[in-house]
């Protein structure tokens, strides 16, 4: 995730020198771009930002990825008086501490999965009894607490949603199972959705597709990334999961490349290109906006001006809140795996050339639960067979 992330940032000062750089005050300045890995270590990581702040004295502070190490590094942008551009955590909890020098390009977790409860309460089935698997992480708290208060709409309950069962904790694959399946088949839980690290919902997913579940609505936040589908291979296939930005998207931004051409263009950097790699060049495209508004290289003057900034680019529509720079204007999508591919089904595309206009929406959402079925009872046979 890293390595997308510095790689869409170097492509990015690249374009930018490439064009006589960013205009600040009527001044052109060149991008430089320095990138430490902090090896995925909280403490690492506020040393690097230290060093930033105090010995490298950069202008401008890009932050890291996940939740946890942005953690650590805005309390050091926040004494330091630094912007923060926060591209990489999604925790609603980092805009609940008072800083005000972070600035959001991300939609919070907690929306990671609302749209995936409209869907669920829109099936034919009455009852949709839910579970909720979740690391214990703020990041999964976020996402499996924004789940569960949709699920408690009144529209979501009229429906016949309800959450049956929880899960909070480390998934082991070896251990797991036996204490969280017994009550999955008690409740007789149709619908599931697992939140927490890639390797958690990866695990998840794993030992609901080895056992007996017949578990026909599964989502993660995992399968946003195209590395779900080569981790999980077939077993992919159907499952649901959100997605922060999709090179399929129809945007017509107001700054910088459409989504489509800024895929190719990375691959042809021979970088992989994931929603991260999208939101850290989102990110740059935004700070070079807010600079050349702020006509300075003020942090206050720059901070005010991200707050006045309302504008689309590749990743989506930016707008934060002004008091605690959580992002308010960014949408998030809702993926499906449909032929070890992923295709958007929130919001429904538009029927067109390149579109599966014959599966949008919910029929592609029934199309994905047939294949699972069918995959299940082919596995079922194979096994009769031996």
């Amino acid at each position: 995730m890293g390595r997308q992330a510095e790689a869409a940032l170097r492509l990015l000062a690249a374009d930018l020198n490439a064009s006589a750089g960013v205009r600040v005050g009527g001044e052109f300045h060149e991008v430089a771009l320095e990138c430490v890995d902090d090896a995925s270590d909280a403490r690492r990581c506020a040393e690097i930002y230290r060093a930033m702040v105090a010995e490298r004295r950069a202008d401008l502070l890009m932050g890291p990825y996940s939740s946890a190490l942005v953690r650590a590094a805005a309390p050091i942008a926040e004494e330091a008086r630094m912007v923060l551009i926060n591209h990489g955590g999604a925790a609603d909890g980092l805009y609940e501490r008072g800083w005000r020098m972070i600035v959001g390009v991300l939609s919070p977790a907690s929306s990671y999965l609302t749209g995936f409860i409209r869907l669920l309460a829109t099936l034919k089935f009455w009852r949709k009894r839910l579970a909720i698997v979740a690391q214990n992480s703020p990041f999964a708290s976020a996402v499996a607490g924004g789940a569960e208060r949709a699920a408690a709409e009144r529209v979501a309950r009229r429906r016949g949603v309800r959450v049956r069962v929880k899960w909070n904790g480390e998934f082991d694959p070896a251990t797991t199972p036996a204490n969280l399946f017994p009550a999955l088949r008690r409740n007789r839980v149709n619908a599931l959705l697992s939140a927490g690290s890639f390797a958690h919902d990866v695990a998840v997913i794993r030992a609901i597709a080895a056992s007996q579940l017949d578990i026909p609505v599964l989502a993660c936040v995992a399968a946003g990334v195209e590395r779900f589908g080569i981790e999980l291979g077939e077993h992919a296939e159907g499952i649901v999961g959100p997605s922060q930005w999709e090179e399929s998207a129809q945007l017509k931004p107001a700054i910088g490349p459409a989504p489509a051409a800024f895929a190719r263009r990375m691959r042809a950097a021979g970088a992989a290109c994931d929603y991260v790699a999208a939101q850290a060049f989102a990110a740059g495209l935004l700070a070079k906006a807010a600079l050349e508004a702020a006509g300075a290289l003020d942090q206050e003057r720059i901070r005010s001006a991200f707050s006045n900034l309302r504008t689309s680019t590749l990743f989506g529509d930016f707008a934060i809140d002004p008091a605690t720079g959580r992002q308010d204007g960014h949408k998030m999508l809702l993926v499906q795996w449909h032929r070890a591919s992923k295709v958007i089904i929130e919001p429904e595309p538009d029927a067109g050339p390149g579109t599966l206009a014959m599966l949008p929406g919910l029929r592609l959402i029934a199309a994905g639960l047939e294949m699972l079925r069918q995959g299940r009872r082919d596995e079922d046979d194979e096994r009769d067979r031996d």
